[in-house]
């Protein structure tokens, strides 16, 4: 049987600056998003776009399982 003990997600988001929204702004809201779910995440690379928009790389944890080792 297999069981997963630790997981975690890399994933990069684009936050666009349509609209006039501020990318910077977008991404706050989405940590403080992750902070209500008590999501462990960290941030390994944030790129401005030409034209303004913010390229992330976050490392998040996968659900509910532990993240041992993966956002150290």
């Amino acid at each position: 049987m297999r069981r997963i003990t630790s997981a975690c997600l890399l994933q990069t988001m684009r936050f666009d600056n349509l609209n006039g929204e501020n990318p910077e702004q977008e991404l706050e809201i989405y940590c403080k998003k992750l902070d209500m779910k008590k999501a462990a995440y960290a941030i390994e690379e944030k790129t401005v776009q030409p034209g303004g928009a913010l390229l992330v790389k976050i490392k998040r944890q996968y659900n509910q399982y532990k993240t041992d080792g993966y956002l150290e």
